[in-house]
């Protein structure tokens, strides 16, 4: 009788909340600011909807911002509340600001269906609970065109924290064709993809191309997915913050303009005395591709370092299955790690000579201090770690065409005669592999991102 009653409520109670949320919409082209947000009567600029009070939430009540402030409610009697989709159709909404709207339920704003709402830019400052779905986000829309960071999710000091919000779908890119770009062009011009500071923030298979920096991410808590980060002239990924996941993302084609040293992933810690004398904690490297560079006739190819992590200390990492083909000395390297674990990697040169071959590597911090609890374990790759760093089953390339389905299409499936197949050990092994396919599927554990199955 109780388990009756039990899931009435339950369904009662899920039925409130779809009754509860709505659609609005706005439409550039056809809206009208006497509209009032229908599909029939859409508003026309979603900056005025913002700016003239239309979403009840909730901000702080004093400012600066301090911790413990009291959050109060803002635009009470607004029509948009928590839990109701914003439908954009398709036209230009400009440079949009959403600053200092803490929603309590997640209000989502998403283009309408077969529609492409273009934007110059999306700055989200001190605010919560916001979804954004299937954006077109470029600079060259915006006359004169600006060079910015096309997404900048901000904690500010003044305004106060960000948190809990997901930008997914997303196409951003400084302009759509960068193919006839000079390295000054390059240099001068190319916008960065994302900012990203706060909590619990999710960047979620976005496509950004043709940009200085790719996603970078201060946030802690946080999940970067999926994303595409193509043609790029500093690092695709950054990731600064603790206790984040950056998995199954795609970093490649890198233009060489300046003097940065470009690196597919890049971490470093900040400390009271500065770079290098912090901690970054629990940051997991799962299943990303890292390419230098897909077209060996690409104009400006550089270098380009892997996952480069040169200014630790680093501490409870796991960096398992990503595959990484770069012109360099690093394709993974940590220099200052404590309980790191890097596993089930496959690491390959790009092209012969130097700089070059990489290698997979947990070494000192620059301060001399050694790791302490790490694994290097199930790499094909070449290994050079520092004295008390556990080695096992790792394996050098010697001849990729005997290990790989095509190497020269990137294509690092193993082949079913490969002597990788089960010769890895299964202490730390991930359960999955770079294609989600469960490990062992033979004997062993492979070595490698991949593992052989007859599939």
């Amino acid at each position: 009788m109780w388990r009756k009653v039990i899931a009435a409520v339950v369904v009662m109670s899920v039925w409130s909340l779809c009754v509860q949320a709505a659609d609005f919409y706005i439409d550039p082209e056809q809206g009208s600011v006497e509209g009032d947000g229908s599909a029939s009567h859409p508003w026309r600029s979603l900056q005025a909807v913002i700016d003239k009070g239309l979403i009840q939430t909730y901000t702080w009540a004093q400012l600066p911002y301090k911790a413990g402030c009291a959050l109060v409610q803002r635009n009470a009697d607004a029509p948009i509340q928590g839990g109701d989709t914003i439908w954009l159709r398709s036209g230009y909404y400009g440079q949009v600001l959403i600053d200092r709207h803490y929603n309590t339920d997640t209000i989502t704003l998403a283009a309408a269906p077969k529609c492409r709402p273009r934007f110059a830019g999306l700055h989200i400052r001190s605010s919560s609970n916001w979804t954004i779905k299937g954006l077109t986000i470029s600079a060259e829309f915006a006359e004169p065109y600006k060079r910015q960071t096309l997404v900048q999710l901000q904690t500010h000091g003044w305004h106060g924290p960000i948190h809990d919000v997901t930008v997914m779908n997303c196409a951003v890119s400084s302009v759509s064709d960068t193919s006839a770009w000079t390295a000054q062009e390059w240099n001068g011009m190319a916008c960065n993809g994302f900012q990203v500071d706060g909590t619990r923030m999710t960047i979620c298979a976005n496509q950004v191309r043709n940009v200085n920096f790719g996603i970078s991410v201060d946030a802690s808590h946080s999940l970067i997915q999926n994303n595409l980060v193509e043609n790029f002239s500093g690092d695709g990924l950054r990731g600064l913050g603790d206790y984040s996941t950056f998995e199954y993302n795609t970093v490649k084609n890198c233009y060489k303009v300046n003097d940065n040293h470009d690196d597919g992933f890049q971490s470093w810690s900040v400390g009271p005395d500065g770079v290098g004398s912090g901690e970054v904690k629990g940051i997991v490297l799962r299943g990303n591709t890292i390419i230098n560079s897909e077209d060996p006739d690409q104009p400006l190819q550089g270098a380009l370092q892997g996952i480069g992590c040169f200014d630790g200390t680093f501490v409870d990492w796991v960096v398992e299955n990503n595959v990484v083909v770069v012109d360099h000395w690093h394709g993974i390297t940590l220099l200052g790690a404590r309980h790191c674990r890097i596993m089930n990697n496959t690491v390959m040169d790009s092209k012969p000579g130097t700089p070059g071959p990489p290698w997979i590597k947990i070494d000192k911090h620059k301060n001399g201090t050694l790791p302490e609890g790490c694994v290097v374990a199930n790499n094909l790759g070449i290994v050079s770690s520092a004295r008390g760093v556990a080695q096992e089953n790792n394996m050098n390339i010697e001849d990729p065409l005997a290990l790989f389905v095509a190497p020269d299409r990137f294509d690092f499936h193993l082949l079913s005669t490969a002597s990788a197949i089960d010769a890895g050990t299964s202490k730390d092994a991930p359960e999955l592999d770079r294609d989600r396919i469960k490990r062992p599927h033979g004997r062993g554990v492979d070595l490698g991102a991949y593992e052989w199955h007859a599939d």
